[in-house]
């Protein structure tokens, strides 16, 4: 293949682990727009080695970049105030991105739009060699439905998603299982469908005949710091009370007395604990551990992707999640074990194992070559799935 040969200019890493004006040595010219531009738009392009390449009209900016993957990449401008640049290889899978224009980010034109780091910016996708198991495909499909309700717990109106498997509407005698499932800090109820694939996961599995179907609810689990921390650099947080005492418990408290009666109510499930799982990803995960070790009467299945993981120290200390609570997963990206977080207690595997020897039915899974990004979720509920309801 022809490579484009430029010079190279070495990262300039700033506070915080943010680099800028890193610029490939060698970049192999085939390109292709990317499966989450926006209708007709010919970049974002990435290309067979994950370099992503972005261009902007923008005749007057005095500096371009990219940002992606907590690095800036500068772009050159061209005589039309054409501005064109690329970045190092990144992970295969969906990655949030930005633009910074002279000094402003902001969001790509030509992507579609997600909501991530708290705010709705661009995003793209990094073809997957395992792509095939959330392509979407000529089998049946179900339907992920928005569903807004009265929560009395919040006394508000709140949203979520509800996804449907796909002879729901044919078999209208059937009753479903029911998963729970939750986004990560800085994302919303939108996550799961959009980034996370998690109804063409599900529709595929279901089709191989890989997985029972199942309802899946994905409603916004986000919480606000109490102001008294919010002052506080996360530096000079006292060791061990990060996240604060009771921070799961707003989502808890919507979770048990608005969102499962509301989904029981309105939707054909089978509304006993044994029917009924949890799981989430990083914060989602870190909110699955307290809920269900709180509450084995109402689930029966967990799951954590990137979220900390359960000791036999934890289950000695909730009567009943032992003996009640069916299945216990935990994932990782090879990348975070290699590179482990603070804060999620200890060894993962180690801790998944000791489960297995106090005689739970205890999982592990290592997503391999990736981190705390959407390829290892993705891969994490296509695992998990197959185990529930069984």
């Amino acid at each position: 293949m022809k490579k484009f040969i430029r010079i190279s200019l070495l990262a300039t890493c700033m506070t915080g682990g943010l680099c800028s004006a890193q610029i490939p040595a060698s970049v192999i010219e085939d390109f292709k727009p990317s499966s989450a531009n926006q209708e007709g738009k010919e970049y974002p392009q990435v290309n067979s080695e994950g370099r992503v390449r972005v261009q902007l009209s923008a005749p007057e900016a005095k500096m371009v970049q990219l940002d992606i993957g907590a690095v800036k990449y500068d772009l050159t401008k061209d005589t039309s105030g054409i501005w064109i640049g690329e970045s190092a290889p990144q992970d295969e899978g969906f990655h949030y991105y930005q633009l910074n224009i002279d000094g402003a980010s902001v969001p790509d034109p030509g992507s579609l739009y997600y909501y991530g780091a708290s705010r709705w910016g661009s995003g793209i996708e990094i073809p997957a060699k395992d792509q095939d198991f959330y392509a979407l495909k000529n089998v049946p499909h179900g339907q992920v439905r928005e569903h807004i309700y009265y929560s009395k717990t919040n006394t508000k109106m709140r949203r979520c998603f509800v996804y449907t498997p796909p002879d729901y509407d044919k078999d209208i005698q059937k009753r479903y299982p029911v998963l729970y499932l939750q986004h990560g800090g800085g994302e919303n109820e939108t996550g799961w469908t959009a980034q996370g694939k998690a109804g063409l996961i599900m529709d595929n599995l279901i089709a191989e005949g890989k997985a029972v179907p199942f309802i899946i609810v994905m409603d916004n689990g986000s919480w606000r710091m109490p102001e008294r921390d919010r002052t506080v650099p996360q530096s000079e947080r006292p060791a061990g009370q990060w996240p604060p005492k009771g921070w799961a418990d707003g989502f808890m408290k919507t979770l048990l007395d608005d969102i499962i009666p509301m989904i029981d109510a309105n939707y054909r499930t089978l509304d006993d604990q044994q029917n009924r799982a949890m799981a989430g990803l990083s914060m989602g995960g870190m909110q699955t551990r307290i809920i269900t070790l709180a509450n084995p009467n109402v689930f029966a299945y967990m799951g954590m992707f990137s979220g900390g993981s359960i000791s036999t120290e934890d289950i000695e200390n909730a009567p009943g999640f032992k003996e009640k609570v069916k299945l216990v997963f935990i994932s990782f990206g090879s990348s975070e074990l290699e590179n482990r977080r603070p804060g999620f207690g200890g060894d993962p595997k180690e801790n998944t194992e000791k489960l297995k020897e106090a005689g739970m039915n205890a999982h592990f899974y290592v997503s391999p070559k990736t981190a705390h990004e959407w390829q290892t979720w993705r891969r994490s509920l296509y695992q998990y799935a197959q185990l529930l309801f069984k």
